[in-house]
């Protein structure tokens, strides 16, 4: 026998081999259990009342939240959430199709996710997003334009409202939020969905006088992170569904 040979048909590499070969069935078997712990059981895309459970399911595992309570996955959670669409075609698989208001009804760029609603807390517990009304601490640098005053215009370069205040985030030091005043309340307007002039707030994404079906916040001074959710998907939807033409194709 060859040297690290145990038998004439085993040696030690052929050993080690299957070995790798034991422990890499193991790590798949587990990579694809773990993967089934959120999202099962899935609904059938064919519309019938059958659920895909896949397999293999993982025994449930508890979660300690950094701010209180526990969650646990894989759980029995249903998302309140209604689909407020309709496939376009028959076949499976077709394109949905909103059936009311497009930048509402959660779907394709305009669909949000059921988080909590409540404020994302810093470390000591504190809301991470407020208002710069409420601190004395920031401010709006000199060397950058103040758009507090400033008129927010639409794509159609209609007016929306006016911004009122900026909403910070501490942990950052970062600006997150414009609040538009429009009118009849205030609005909260994504900064990144925002382009600030020196004589105008111009939003591409919506137009101005969809500003009014921004979804609101419970409370004046505290978003929560299901509303940003929602906020968020209302501009996302609107630069597919603002207007009739964005949903026709290119050429």
């Amino acid at each position: 026998m060859g040297t690290g040979a145990i038998t004439a048909y085993i040696d030690v590499a052929q050993l080690v081999l299957y070995l790798f070969w034991i422990f890499f069935a193991g790590l798949i078997y587990y990579l694809v259990r773990e993967n089934h712990r959120e999202g099962y059981p899935m609904e059938s895309s064919n519309g019938r009342d059958n659920k895909i459970t896949g397999w293999p399911i993982p025994a449930p595992k508890t979660f300690k939240l950094a701010h209180g309570g526990e969650r646990s996955f894989p759980n029995d959670f249903v998302s309140p959430q209604k689909l407020m669409a309709e496939p376009s075609h028959r076949y499976i698989g077709a394109p949905l199709v909103p059936t009311g208001n497009p930048m509402l009804d959660g779907v394709g760029p305009g669909a949000w996710a059921d988080r909590e609603d409540v404020p994302d807390l810093d470390v000591d517990g504190v809301p991470k997003l407020i208002p710069l009304r409420t601190s004395s601490v920031y401010g709006v640098s000199s060397k950058d334009t103040d758009p507090r005053g400033l008129p927010v215009l639409g794509a159609d370069g209609q007016s929306g409202g006016k911004v009122v205040d900026l909403w910070l985030d501490h942990s950052e030091s970062i600006f997150r939020y414009l609040e538009v005043d429009i009118g009849t309340r205030t609005v909260l307007l994504p900064i990144p969905f925002a382009r600030i002039g020196r004589h105008a707030v111009r939003v591409g994404a919506i137009l101005g006088h969809q500003f009014a079906d921004v979804p609101a916040t419970k409370q004046r001074d505290v978003v929560t992170i299901l509303e940003e959710e929602k906020i968020s998907a209302y501009y996302g939807g609107g630069f597919l569904y603002a207007e009739p033409s964005r949903v026709e194709p290119l050429l």
